[in-house]
């Protein structure tokens, strides 16, 4: 099976190298073209534009940072619908708000096209290692064609039924986890601020009812100041502000997630943007400093 693929940012370069190393063919596309240099390396081969990787392939996937440029690669100049026809299918895996998946999809079929949003659940290391959570919905007959490579990508697929039910369901699994970044650090700074050994803290955790990867893989680089970015934080500020959003709409009351999104906006606002999303907990450090 030969695949396109848009967009080689943490995520997309590591899914698109797994999908070379099993044997699809992939052609590549991402705006700053010297990002496709090492993919290429691996025997995938380089689209000048969207337009053209849609083209060449009969399946394109696309995992871009924001709903703008998930908007940007399908309607723009030499974009996916310049080609999208008949017989071609476009998986969005970018994590979006429901209007924009319904944007796309009634863009893509107006051109005879089949559409699937799949965003995934899992950063950096589950998409080197091919065990992201895939949460599809939309043309079932493209979801079907596009289970061997999505068994290669994650380690399960859902199929959620119509257009939009991934994009929600995305967007209430990251609006947990922020809410539960949000007090883990908050927890790490009380512990250490009240005398206690942090990494104490994080093997009572790992013992008990509340133990999780997150929590396992996160923590002691958290406790050593390091935020190498495995999803940058603020992707994760998006999230929740769509996850909000998407709560107005449906008239459901989140102070939680509403009170860490401000945590995540602060962390923007002091330049943390580009590092991990766990580098929230330097917002909760910075008022035990300032106290």
């Amino acid at each position: 099976m030969e695949v396109g693929f848009l967009g080689l940012g943490i995520m997309g370069k590591a899914m698109s190298m797994n999908l070379l190393k099993n044997g699809f063919k992939v052609t590549v596309w991402n705006r700053t073209l010297s990002k496709c240099d090492e993919v290429v390396a691996h025997g995938a081969s380089v689209g000048e534009t969207p337009a053209e990787v849609v083209k060449k392939c009969n399946i394109t996937i696309a995992i871009l940072s924001d709903p703008a440029a998930a908007l940007s690669v399908v309607f723009d100049k030499d974009g996916v619908l310049d080609q999208i026809c008949s017989g071609k299918g476009y998986i969005d895996m970018s994590t979006v708000d429901p209007e924009t998946s319904w944007k796309i999809s009634e863009a893509i079929a107006l051109k005879g096209g089949h559409f699937l949003e799949a965003p995934v659940s899992g950063s950096k290391q589950p998409a080197e290692t091919g065990q992201l959570v895939i949460l599809a919905a939309g043309d079932k007959a493209l979801y079907e064609e596009a289970v061997p490579a999505f068994d290669v990508l994650g380690k399960k697929s859902f199929f959620l039924g119509p257009v939009g039910n991934g994009a929600k369901m995305k967007l209430v699994v990251n609006m947990i986890m922020g809410s539960v970044m949000n007090a883990f650090s908050e927890g790490l700074t009380l512990a250490e601020r009240s005398g206690l050994n942090p990494h104490s803290l994080l093997d009572v955790l790992d013992l008990g009812g509340i133990a999780n990867p997150m929590f396992r893989g996160k923590g002691p680089e958290m406790v050593k100041d390091n935020y190498s970015p495995a999803f940058p934080l603020k992707h994760q500020q998006k999230d929740m502000r769509l996850a909000l959003a998407l709560g107005d709409q449906n008239a459901v009351s989140m102070p939680v997630a509403a009170a860490a999104n401000e945590a995540f906006k602060k962390a923007r606002s002091m330049g943390l943007g580009d590092l991990d999303f766990s580098a929230v907990y330097e917002t909760v450090k910075l008022l035990k400093h300032s106290s």
